[in-house]
């Protein structure tokens, strides 16, 4: 009669291959004879190990789910022993109970890497980010070595297979635990991995098959970058050990502040400062902007501190796009701070002659309520 494998684990019959594997490492570490030394324990033991040999293999999972029993002809589970197999691979054992792996199997990585992506930072101005810009940059990182085309040899000589690990990239060791014998794999120390080594390296490069070097390259800026973005260079990093394909080169553009614009996004910013009669009758402001040259900016008749005026598309342009964002001119009204005595007498006269301006208290509840505390009611209201 078949034996229920899902039953020893413990999981159900559409139970994933993670879900079988966590039950038999949390099985593992409790029934492992090293742990547990009764003897009921290592026939338990055994037992799961066997039913995680079936329910890992694929192919001996379906001849379960059909009803058979694939260990049934091998006779090893019911026999009280188990197969290399149905011990249910070192690896996972070890892994049941460190949470790390065991032997080897990851072979020799070569020489040839690729690279790492390199990272430089350029200052822009306000117009070189609206305008667009070809900009010449310094990158210092390794290249290709001309010497050894990156072969790292001399001459005609070719690299060997690693004495120390005879070719495979890793060494193996072996150390005692509750386990029994638990042998771990690390990177060669002669060849660092490669799984061969060069007794002939090159004169230039020492063996790396790379250079390190400063050049000059030419970084196209496009037309409304702004602080923080990266322009990506591909294939202008570094080159990789052995001379493998070079990483990426990351351009960061840092933005250096306009002594009049202010930037916020594609919104360009700046304070305009208007005197108080020119604020009461009207006038008209020269502003030049970065993009457009000379625009005029109208100050209405009866503008109020705060007032802002909008010029819309003056702004910057939007990045790969032919839209622009807008240039807000902040119009501050200035009051003058002295007088002379006909101007004294002058704005004497106006204010006798105008009865319905006159100082007074503002109440929350009128409609010309403008203030600073009217704005700030207005905004924890709105919450």
């Amino acid at each position: 009669m078949a034996r229920d494998y899902y039953g020893t684990l413990g999981v159900s019959k559409d139970a994933t291959d993670q879900e079988i594997k966590r039950a038999y490492r949390k099985l593992a570490r409790e029934h492992h004879p090293d742990v547990n030394p009764d003897e009921s324990a290592q026939v338990r033991f055994q037992e799961i190990s066997a039913a995680y040999e079936v329910l890992s293999d694929p192919e001996k999972r379906r001849i379960v789910d059909m009803g058979g029993d694939p260990l049934a002809s091998a006779g090893s589970a019911g026999a009280g022993g188990f197969t290399g197999a149905g011990f249910g691979g070192l690896g996972d054992v070890f892994e049941a109970f460190f949470g790390g792996s065991a032997g080897g199997g990851r072979g020799p990585r070569g020489r040839v890497q690729p690279g790492a992506d390199s990272l430089l930072r350029t200052r822009l101005t306000l117009d070189e980010c609206a305008t667009g810009i070809t900009k010449s940059v310094t990158v210092d990182t390794a290249i290709l070595c001309d010497a050894c085309t990156g072969s790292g040899t001399h001459g005609d000589s070719k690299p060997v297979r690693c004495a120390t690990c005879g070719g495979a990239g890793e060494v193996q060791s072996v150390q005692r635990s509750f386990l029994g014998q638990v042998m771990t794999s690390r990177p060669c120390p002669t060849c660092r991995g490669a799984g061969e080594t060069i007794p002939d390296p090159c004169r230039k490069c020492g063996g790396d098959g790379r250079v390190r070097a400063r050049r000059e390259i030419t970084v196209k800026v496009p037309a409304g970058v702004g602080n923080g973005m990266r322009i990506r260079l591909a294939g202008q990093g570094e080159v990789g050990p052995g001379g493998g394909p070079a990483g990426d080169l990351y351009v960061e553009v840092i933005e250096q502040q306009h002594d009049v614009f202010v930037r916020d996004g594609d919104d360009l910013h700046c304070t305009i400062r208007v005197p108080m009669v020119d604020a009461a009758l009207g006038t008209s402001v020269t502003l030049e902007t970065i993009l457009d040259g000379a625009v005029e900016v109208t100050v209405d008749s009866g503008t109020q501190p705060g007032s802002v005026a909008v010029l819309r598309g003056h702004g910057m342009p939007k990045l790969r796009s032919s839209a622009r964002g807008d240039l807000h001119a902040h119009l501050e009204v200035v009051v003058p701070s002295r007088l002379d005595h006909k101007q004294t007498k002058l704005l004497e006269d106006y204010r006798r002659s105008n009865d319905r301006e006159r100082v007074e208290v503002v109440t929350n509840g009128s409609q010309n309520s403008s203030g600073l505390f009217s704005r700030l009611r207005d905004a924890f209201s709105a919450r």
